[in-house]
């Protein structure tokens, strides 16, 4: 009887106009290669956020999706929203 257990990102979705990373990973916890349960962690990675300690994958994704272009606009899109007054 063995157990292991088994992490990946099992979906990787691209989001937005500023293409934000979404990622869900699973956690299995496998008996003998039978998966006794399992649980799911979702993460957001934003244009211009540090990928460094992400998957290679990952990482290339960013790479790929966030351009300088992407980065800039995003960070204007932040800068607008606070300098929007809240809401009452």
């Amino acid at each position: 009887m063995a157990l292991e257990k088994v992490i990946t990102n099992d979906r990787i979705e691209i989001v937005g106009d500023y293409r934000l990373i979404h990622i869900r990973t699973k956690t299995a916890v496998l008996e003998d290669g039978v998966e006794l349960s399992s649980s799911y962690h979702r993460n957001v990675i934003a244009p211009g956020d540090d990928v460094s300690g992400e998957t290679t994958e990952i990482q290339d994704i960013a790479a790929t999706v966030h351009t300088q272009a992407v980065i800039d606009a995003y960070a204007a899109h932040l800068a607008a929203q606070a300098q929007e007054p809240e809401a009452e």
